[in-house]
């Protein structure tokens, strides 16, 4: 291949093309997390090899009973569609060092064992039959792998676990067509993209797939940032949340041990509208069941998100500007860019009396819809408020009791904060 760059001329090469490789991305919104593995056939946390201490010898032996039906990848698929998701990320191989496809470089995998199936090649395939963008998790980290831990102090081990990782990834790279996004996760033991040798793994996987996208996780900036736990806006650069389902494990768990899921379709959408105005994407986790099978506990406020996405996912697709301050209690909002003169509100407590009153805003508000009905509203505009009257007394979305209204102005809209902005009798009261 080409020679390596260094790392200021690889970040200047990569930053040149970003913009149109993460260009599908940044108008994707949504996606599905799948973490799936031998860990699912213990229910209880992806960690269990870990934290429970298991030899190796004895974690190996769930290989065997890791047995999920033809046509699972297909279901999380359709979900994932249904849901408006538009990619999906699976966990091709976990910190337990079980490969879900037939690799040479890993021996240990699902081909060999288990179902004796590419559980990958079945994923991807799924991907494509529902118009879905395709990314792989890839753990860094190893605790199979001989070389896993000893890599951290000794040479010849470090050189020989670095081939093995970038052999697994260019496995991954050349047998399943084009692939979208390289999923990278815990980059231990070794602490520095040095020690990884990531600079030059990453510019030879990225000469096999051009177009592809990459995280943060292997020491390295690359394209795009990844909170995790929580949705937090990275105002420098692309950022994807990716959130569990149960706030308990990314595995599978069994949710009449633990309760009910903690994910209702508000909640989701709550995340969603951050993610929309903070400009970065949510990637949502399930973790099937052993044998493949999606949590019936996932199902329901996945399809009802899909359905009310159907209505208004003009708020939440598509290259949107971030957050503006104002705009009053009980809403959230996002402007879309392509249509700088818009706002979309999200509502999430309908006004019982018929009146709605939006702060902040010092720009002139020229028409007002709610956005899946197209239902024109009645507003009146003061200084720093807009008022609107006569609103449907019923809430006016149905599916999750989030209601969106499209906010229409004769130029870009301005706001100022709270902070600025005093109550207007303000003065009187404490003059």
């Amino acid at each position: 291949m080409a020679t390596i760059l260094s790392k200021p001329e690889y970040e200047e090469s990569i930053a040149a093309s970003r913009d149109k490789r993460m260009a599908w991305w940044r108008e994707a919104r949504f996606g599905m997390f799948v973490h799936f593995g031998l860990y699912s056939v213990l229910g209880r946390h992806e960690w269990a090899m870990a934290i429970e201490n298991w030899p190796v010898p004895e974690y190996e032996k769930l290989a065997d009973k890791f047995q999920p039906k033809p046509g699972a990848p297909r279901e999380w698929a359709k979900l994932a569609k249904a849901a408006g998701m538009k990619y999906m990320v699976l966990t091709s191989r976990h910190h337990e060092g079980f490969s879900l496809w037939n690799s040479k470089a890993n021996p240990y995998n699902s081909v060999n064992y288990g179902p004796k199936r590419d559980i990958v090649k079945e994923f991807v395939e799924a991907c494509r039959e529902n118009d879905l963008r395709i990314g792989f998790y890839s753990s860094l980290m190893d605790w199979h792998h001989p070389d896993g831990g000893a890599a951290a102090y000794d040479s010849a081990a470090r050189k020989r676990f670095n081939d093995y990782i970038y052999a697994l990834n260019e496995e991954l790279l050349t047998q399943y067509g084009k692939i979208d996004i390289l999923w990278y996760d815990v980059a231990a033991p070794m602490q520095s993209w040095e020690g990884w040798n990531t600079l030059e793994i990453n510019q030879r996987l990225r000469a096999i797939q051009p177009d592809i996208i990459i995280n943060n996780r292997s020491h390295l900036d690359e394209d795009f940032g990844t909170p995790e736990g929580h949705v937090s806006a990275m105002n420098d650069r692309d950022w994807e949340a990716c959130m569990t389902f149960n706030d308990l494990s990314w595995g599978y768990v069994d949710a009449a041990q633990v309760g009910p899921y903690s994910y209702n379709v508000q909640r989701i959408l709550r995340m969603l509208a951050t993610c929309a105005g903070g400009c970065g994407n949510l990637l949502l986790n399930i973790g099937p069941a052993p044998d493949g099978s999606v949590p019936p506990e996932a199902v329901e406020p996945l399809t009802a998100v899909g359905n009310w996405l159907a209505k208004n996912g003009e708020c939440a697709y598509g290259k949107l500007d971030r957050n503006k301050e104002g705009w009053g209690s009980g809403s959230g909002v996002c402007a879309q860019s392509k249509k700088k003169n818009t706002v979309y509100l999200w509502n999430w407590i309908w006004p019982k009396d018929g009146e709605l009153v939006v702060g902040g805003v010092t720009s002139t508000l020229k028409s007002a819809k709610i956005l899946a009905s197209g239902a024109s509203l009645k507003f009146t505009q003061e200084k720093y408020r807009i008022i609107f009257k006569d609103m449907p007394k019923e809430p006016q979305d149905k599916i999750a009791g989030v209601a969106v209204l499209a906010l229409e102005f004769d130029g870009e809209p301005k706001t100022v904060s709270f902070a600025s902005t005093p109550p207007l009798n303000q003065g009187k009261i404490y003059r």
